[in-house]
């Protein structure tokens, strides 16, 4: 079905117009989404329930809607990794010197006993 665009007349409340101008994006540029035929339109899930996500995310294909080219390799540099508990024997005096040392510098032993893995893990 073809829609012509001038028959379609666009009336933006003052809510709408700040949401385009708090995301930069024009008027215009917002109305041409409805015209793309190639839009993709997936379900509000901030709006549905845990239950409602939960299942979209589990049956949702992306190979469906994009290629492999269409990817871009992205980072995370303030995620931070998940930790897990571990339990490890070191002479006393070993763990005493660490946690000297950390005081010295004011921080926790663990975070410096976890940075001196990291560093001899790198090196």
């Amino acid at each position: 079905m073809k829609i012509d665009k001038k028959a379609l007349e666009f009336e933006w409340d003052e809510g709408d117009i700040e949401k385009n101008k708090k995301h930069r994006v024009e008027d215009k540029e917002a109305e041409e989404v409805f015209f793309d035929n190639n839009k993709v339109i997936f379900p509000d899930i901030i709006h549905s329930t845990e239950d409602e996500e939960r299942e979209f995310w589990a049956k949702l294909d992306l190979s469906e809607y994009y290629e492999p080219s269409d990817m871009e390799r992205v980072s995370f540099p303030n995620l931070k990794p998940t930790s897990c508990s571990i339990s490890i024997r070191i002479p006393e005096y070993l763990l005493s010197r660490v946690k000297e040392r950390a005081n010295e510098i004011n921080v926790p032993y663990q975070s410096l006993i976890k940075g001196y893995i990291k560093k001899g893990e790198l090196s």
